[in-house]
């Protein structure tokens, strides 16, 4: 989808969880997987997070996107409060890896920088 003639516009679900973290602007990384259609996004573009089953979206800024081999690097290097400051390190990596199994983990581990824009 794009909007206006720079902004390109992409849409990712959001776990419902983490949406008013998003909004709040206290989730500044989210977690991904390295899929293909990830590759495309350009500092700058627009990410509309829907949350599944509802009318809820949110759009945030993408400003960059770093790859690590693990969950585990990631979290560590990006700090966890910065991926859900409402959840420890532990209980974040069991939650990203009920939503990303190890198979998925394998593609590599992405941690995507976004800032809210206003709604």
């Amino acid at each position: 989808m794009t909007e206006g003639a720079d902004v390109r516009v992409r849409e990712l679900n959001l776990y419902r969880r983490y949406f008013a973290l998003v909004v709040a602007g206290r989730k500044t990384i989210e977690v991904r997987v390295k899929y293909p259609h990830l590759e495309a996004l350009v500092p700058g573009d627009v990410i509309r997070f829907r949350v599944q089953g509802t009318d809820g979206w949110c759009d945030v800024q993408f400003k960059r996107v770093t790859e690590y081999g693990t969950f585990e690097e990631l979290l560590d290097a990006e700090g966890v409060g910065n991926i859900n400051p409402a959840s420890s390190r532990e209980q974040q990596l069991t939650d990203i890896r009920e939503i990303h199994p190890a198979k998925k983990e394998a593609l590599g581990a992405l941690a995507v920088r976004i800032e809210p824009l206003p709604q």
